[in-house]
């Protein structure tokens, strides 16, 4: 019996529904919150604390990363530098660690997409405040993203037709959570945008999320909804490009349609579950388990 604990979030319906397929396949389950796990050097263990019991995660034969915090921040790249420990240990890690590494870093991602000459939103990055007023100016509607969030969590419009005044206070609001500001120019989508799933590097469908509020983004937290897509050829093949410069296990790369041809947002760092379940009707909770115990 292979024993592949999942870590996640204890309760929530992604990480539950991933540690019920892996334990139906193996007859163990383990989900591991990472505020419990402690990284013993001297003695080379990564130790989880399951109710009065101390579970030593480098004994276990893989792990499944479905999420390693509730919200993305600097204290997430530390959790994963620990469950490298367990990776040099010889447990096997879907994704690994390092692979997650670069895509829970906004700036990160970007860069890795930008370099392969991908298609993305005009996007300035600076400490400055004058280059971002600039970069407002520029882009007539600005969208300011922390370099640690997901959902559209903590992002904000700044518009060129405020004054000066404003554009600048606004700006050093911003600033104060945010030194090194992320914008970029605020794309008018056709209210809607992509979610292309893939395993092992194997496309597997698409879906859409579908604004239902009006509000800028399409993001479910902004009462978005699901639906089936079929995309064309063109946007499966910039898809996979994305895909293929992380050769994650399990992800999603964000894609939307715009009048100038399709653009990148970025690629997930832990893929999403219901979507591909509203959307496509695909079990992908099962479909990445069968995956894992195949690999292993």
């Amino acid at each position: 019996m292979k024993k592949i604990g999942v870590v996640g979030i204890p309760g929530k319906w992604s990480t539950e529904t991933l540690a019920d397929a892996i334990e139906q396949r193996t007859g163990f389950r383990l989900v591991i919150d990472m505020s419990k796990v402690s990284l013993d050097l001297a003695e080379k263990k990564l130790n989880y604390l399951d109710s009065d019991d101390k579970i030593d995660l480098c004994q276990l034969d893989g792990l499944i990363i479905k999420k390693i915090s509730a919200e993305y921040n600097p204290n997430t790249l530390d959790r994963l530098e620990l469950l490298l420990l367990a990776q040099s240990q010889g447990v096997q890690i879907f994704s690994s660690p390092e692979k997650i590494m670069r895509l829970i870093d906004r700036l990160s991602c970007t860069v890795m997409l930008r370099k392969a000459g991908l298609p993305m939103p005009e996007t300035m990055v600076t400490e400055n405040v004058d280059e971002a007023i600039e970069a407002v100016k520029k882009y007539s509607s600005a969208v300011f993203k922390p370099l640690f969030s997901t959902k559209a969590r903590g992002m904000v419009i700044i518009d060129a037709n405020n004054s000066d005044s404003q554009i600048k206070n606004e700006i050093e609001q911003f600033q104060l959570d945010n030194p090194m500001m992320y914008i970029q120019k605020k794309i008018n989508l056709p209210g809607q945008d992509l979610g292309l799933v893939f395993l092992g590097g194997q496309y597997q469908g698409t879906y859409a999320r579908v604004n239902q509020s009006g509000t800028w983004n399409t993001t479910i937290n902004s009462g978005g909804r699901y639906a089936n897509f079929t995309p064309s050829d063109e946007i499966i093949a910039i898809g996979q490009q994305a895909q293929d410069l992380f050769a994650m296990d399990f992800t999603t790369v964000d894609i939307a349609e715009t009048d100038n041809g399709p653009i990148v947002f970025e690629v997930s760092a832990f893929g999403g579950f219901q979507g591909a379940l509203d959307g496509i009707g695909i079990k992908a909770a099962e479909l990445y388990a069968d995956y894992v115990i195949n690999k292993m």
